[in-house]
Parts: C-alpha cells; structure tokens; sequence
C-alpha cells in the first residue's frame, strides 16, 4: 500500500478492475431522478440505467459529491489506513462542483488533522482524460514517486489530454445545461453527428460530420494531425450502452496510430444523463 492515496469520483468512469488493482479511491456522484436520489455506480447500473434513459420522458439531474463525501473518505484513509499524503483528481471545476467540494473538504481536514498533505487538482477535462490522469498518478505513487513528482505529472497531462465525442443528438447535453459552446450544432439536421471535445474546462464544437462512420474517421483524421501517422498514444475508447461502436472506432483508430494502451470503457450513469445512450468517444494523450 503506498504512503500517498490517489482520489476521484465516478466521473472519471474508469473500468473496476483498473480501479482495484491500482488501489484507486473514488466518491460516487448523484442521480435525482424523480423523488429517487441515487449514487452513481453504487445503487444504480449501467445497464439498467442506460435501458431506462431511452424511455425517460424527464431527464434526471446530477449533483456532485459534497464536502461531507470527500471528507469522510479523506478521513478514513488518514485515520483507518494511516495515509499521509492525498492526491485529489476532478472533473473540470467549470462543469461541476465537485473540484470546489473537494478542496473544501481539504480545508476541514487539515483543521482536524494539521499534518496531513492534500493535493486537489482540477483536470479541467472530464470521462477518461480525467481518467487517464488518475490512473497515470496512482500508477506513479505505486512506483514510489513522492508526492510532487505525482503531482507534476498530472499537471503536465492538463493540457495535451484530449476527448474527442461524438452522438445521434445533442439534446441531453442541451437539456442538462452542459452543453458549453457547442449551443450552435443544437439546431442541426438529424443526420448531422455533431463532434465534440473540451477546450480549458468547457465543451467546444469541433465539427460535424454526415454519418457515424464519417464522424469516426473525423476522428482519427484529428488525433493523426495532433501526433503524427502512427504516433504513440494511450488512448480510452468511451461510449455510452455503444460498446460495438467503440469497437469499431478502435478498429480505425489502430490502423493509424501507435497505442501503447488502450481500454474501452462505458461512460459512468451520471455522465450519461447528460451524454444520452449511444454516445461514443475517444479520450488520448501523446507518449
């Protein structure tokens, strides 16, 4: 067990097993759906939940942790498994609380227990750029790095971590208020898949395209111009109940470039409320 403990939420929609093996600690986010409350991945599915999203006439809302569910995992890692050191990893602090409610609950802490070091980190990115930065970081502390090499690793992947998405509607994002400054491609043609990404914390539009297919190769066609024909990537295939379409976007993608690593994921529920089932992406760095 390393002396520095890796933090997240289930936003970050890494896969389980990645989760457990690399000793990763995660704070669920929260459905209201109706006068139902629950948390993500904890008392609500995947598979049920995105089968449910594509009959819902409403769409449920989303609320991320507070201070008190940061606090009491913080707590218990320093009091039950004697951590000294916390490396916090969040979504963008542009797109939800869930930074704001972390450092808060660093500042409680530190009340209670003066030596502890907390470290909270906003990826400014989302789905499994944010990931990626987790998995990195607890990779990192496994190895042994000290706590501002970790640090500074996550640091450097800010800004050259990138998602690129795409869906058969924007609606969901649209409905939930996430939809950043892609407002425009709300109005198009149903034929026309809208793509994605983020750009310092916010959605951006990055075009369009007349087919899923056509979208995919888009895609790739983006992340060769970023790194180079067959340039070294570790990259996550995401989707959302889409997992045949992700396979295919792997399929173009490793036909093109050097991935390192790759896994594909499903997007966790509470980032499918706003992505809408059939979402598929695409979340990559350079090596």
């Amino acid at each position: 067990m390393p002396e520095i403990a890796v933090v997240t939420d289930s936003c970050a929609s890494i896969p389980k097993y990645i989760l457990d093996k690399l000793n990763i600690y995660w704070v669920p986010y929260y459905i209201h759906r109706g006068k139902e409350v629950l948390r993500d991945l904890v008392t609500v599915n995947r598979e049920g939940f995105y089968r449910w999203l594509t009959t819902a006439k409403e769409l449920p809302t989303t609320a991320s942790p507070g201070p008190g569910d940061y606090l009491k995992l913080y707590r218990s890692l320093a009091e039950e498994k004697g951590i000294g050191e916390i490396i916090s990893i969040h979504m963008t602090s542009k797109g939800s609380g869930a930074y704001q409610a972390a450092v808060s609950a660093k500042m409680m802490l530190q009340e209670l227990l003066p030596n502890m070091k907390i470290e909270v980190i906003d990826t400014l990115n989302v789905s499994l750029c944010q990931g990626w930065m987790v998995i990195e970081a607890a990779r990192a502390t496994l190895a042994g790095k000290p706590m501002s090499d970790v640090v500074g690793l996550v640091r450097s992947m800010i800004p050259i971590t990138q998602m690129i998405q795409t869906a058969d509607t924007l609606k969901y994002l649209y409905m939930g208020g996430r939809i950043g400054k892609a407002k425009r491609l709300v109005g198009s043609l149903l034929n026309i898949k809208p793509l994605i990404g983020m750009k310092d914390g916010v959605i951006v539009p990055l075009g369009q395209a007349r087919s899923r297919q056509q979208a995919y190769k888009k895609m790739v066609d983006m992340v060769e111009s970023a790194v180079g024909y067959m340039g070294k990537i570790k990259i996550a295939y995401v989707h959302a109940a889409a997992r045949e379409e992700a396979e295919i976007i792997k399929l173009m993608v490793e036909e093109r470039l050097t991935c390192v690593e790759s896994l594909i994921s499903e997007l966790s529920p509470a980032l499918g409320v706003h992505t809408g089932p059939g979402t598929t992406g695409i979340c990559y760095f350079p090596v």
